[in-house]
């Protein structure tokens, strides 16, 4: 025991010598590698909490924490001098690589599109463009009125556009969520707790679900039409936001602005309507001014 220890003290002694002093005594002869060194750790530090934050949203956190101890274990397998077990970590870590690669490949490779559409990259935390952005996940809601129409579930989508809809949004759940078509159809599915009531989307990002709407009084709106297509009416006469809806009786998709209903509106049609509202007249009139 007395041998282990003092083995271990040679080689965490010999480690601090050739590495950390001699790397001390540099910066001393030349304190312009001090700044370098500040920067050099700034961004591994940046990149280590950027890649925590990725992985915490996924499966592979677990697998991530998993090595993490065996990166540990092997490191102190190694100054420990258990040659055995070193030489079985060591091995595991060379092809468990491989093996990451395969078992995480759906995850890794949506990190890659991600990575790909990206302005510069959304890794490292700037946003994609506005515009693109906006009209990327106007594909998504889309896509979850046509899905919710054939399969005949209700819903009522309110897009925030000028004006802002706080009060709406505080008389619901908040969300706070990036705009999925997979959350959007599991918000309004009947059996969920949240599906009675609207979504509000503001600033691209689902803020809100089960909010209350206005109704509106307008005696020309059909009565075959049901509470959501009046409360549709309402939000949308009263500011300026559009909002879908989806019947649940007909698995039709309608479509309310100023407090007018576009009723019966097909996929192409609603992503049409939706791309010049919120983007073609948006950024026309921004760049005019």
């Amino acid at each position: 025991m007395r041998n282990m220890t003092d083995s271990l003290g040679a080689v965490l002694s010999n480690f601090y010598t050739a590495n950390i002093l001699s790397y001390i005594n540099a910066l001393y002869k030349n304190p312009y590698k001090l700044i370098i060194l500040a920067i050099d750790l700034a961004i591994v530090i940046f990149l280590i909490v950027k890649l925590v934050q990725v992985l915490r949203t996924t499966r592979a956190w677990q697998l991530a924490k998993g090595i993490g101890l065996l990166i540990i274990a092997t490191i102190v397998s190694g100054i420990l001098q258990l040659k055995i077990l070193n030489f079985i970590l060591t091995s595991f870590m060379t092809y468990g690589v491989i093996l990451i690669i395969v078992i995480f490949q759906p995850e890794l490779r949506r990190a890659l599109e991600q990575l790909g559409t990206s302005k510069i990259s959304k890794f490292f935390g700037i946003d994609k463009d506005i515009a693109a952005k906006t009209k990327e996940n106007i594909y998504k809601i889309v896509i979850a009125a046509a899905q919710m129409a054939e399969s005949k579930i209700g819903a009522l989508i309110v897009i925030e556009r000028d004006i802002k809809l706080r009060d709406i949004i505080d008389t619901g759940v908040l969300i706070n969520s990036e705009i999925s078509y997979q959350l959007l159809v599991n918000i309004f599915d009947p059996k969920t707790p949240l599906h009675d009531g609207a979504v509000i989307i503001s600033e691209n990002r689902i803020m809100a679900a089960a909010c209350l709407l206005p109704l509106s009084d307008d005696k020309t709106i059909s009565k075959g039409l049901g509470t959501r297509h009046r409360s549709a009416a309402g939000i949308s006469k009263e500011t300026d936001s559009i909002v879908v809806v989806v019947s649940e009786e007909r698995g039709k998709i309608s479509i309310a602005k100023d407090g007018k209903l576009i009723v019966d509106v097909k996929e192409d049609e609603l992503k049409q309507i939706l791309i010049k509202n919120l983007i073609i007249k948006r950024f026309e009139e921004d760049q005019k001014i």
